[in-house]
């Protein structure tokens, strides 16, 4: 048995070897370029928008009408120097 394996046998048992590892690497390759299309397609949230639905989720809404209207005012004066920038 080991005789088969002695002198060219093994240089054709490494080439099936790599053949199987290069169709395997052909096929993941494809999987990827595949399966990378999908992900682009799918619409993407910008960073803010990611950030704003967090922020929504975790804090609770101000109940008191005062500083409510405190954190809007600070707002528009937060949009109003970015848009002096």
């Amino acid at each position: 048995m080991f005789t088969i394996l002695a002198g060219n046998d093994s240089l054709i048992i490494l080439l099936i070897i790599l053949g199987i590892a290069g169709i395997i690497a052909i096929v993941a390759y494809i999987l990827y370029r595949v399966l990378h299309l999908k992900i682009k397609d799918e619409d993407k949230k910008d960073e803010k928008e990611i950030a704003k639905e967090e922020l929504d989720r975790i804090l609770e809404p101000i109940e008191d009408e005062e500083v409510s209207k405190q954190v809007s005012q600070y707002d528009q004066d937060e949009e109003e120097q970015k848009n002096k920038q």
